[in-house]
């Protein structure tokens, strides 16, 4: 399925279900959100986008503690879930992912690799969930599989799976 194939169907899922979203990106940029809103009509389910890419964006903007930031870095579960919380605290949309990764080519470590990229999903009701990915290729192609995967996550939450 391609991406706009994906969005499409977040978007029929959602709109049947009256449920809207929000996105929290970090290493996407508002990817995300230009997937779900390159679609006409998106605009009775996507609500919002947040590009947070700096850590004072992810504080201000999300509400994640900066100590949690320093204690866990950027790029981390808990990071991921407090992203995905904030964005829901902060809008009115019933679903939010949210994503903090390295896409590269710097900036990877030992623990922390290029292509390790940290989701968050929160539903209004329901448990946070953070899934955990390591993509292979370049940024274009980390950043690529991050869209796709997020779009899979949303459609999986809409759908109550």
């Amino acid at each position: 399925m391609t991406d706009g194939e994906a969005a499409a169907s977040v978007l029929a899922v959602c709109r049947a279900a009256g449920l809207t979203v929000a996105t929290a990106e970090s290493c996407t940029g508002g990817m995300i959100a230009a997937a779900l809103t390159d679609i006409a009509g998106s605009s009775d389910v996507v609500d919002r986008g947040f590009v947070t890419y700096s850590n004072a964006a992810k504080a201000e903007m999300l509400g994640v503690p900066a100590a949690l930031i320093a204690a866990a870095g950027a790029v981390s579960e808990a990071v991921a879930r407090r992203m995905a919380e904030g964005a829901l605290e902060r809008s009115p949309a019933d679903l939010a992912v949210a994503v903090t990764g390295i896409a590269g080519p710097g900036g990877g470590s030992a623990d922390k690799p290029v292509g390790l990229v940290w989701f968050g999903l929160a539903r209004r009701g329901r448990p946070t969930q953070a899934l955990r990915h390591v993509f292979p290729g370049d940024r274009a192609a980390v950043r690529r599989a991050t869209v796709a995967e997020a779009l899979r996550l949303l459609l999986a939450a809409a759908t109550g799976c």
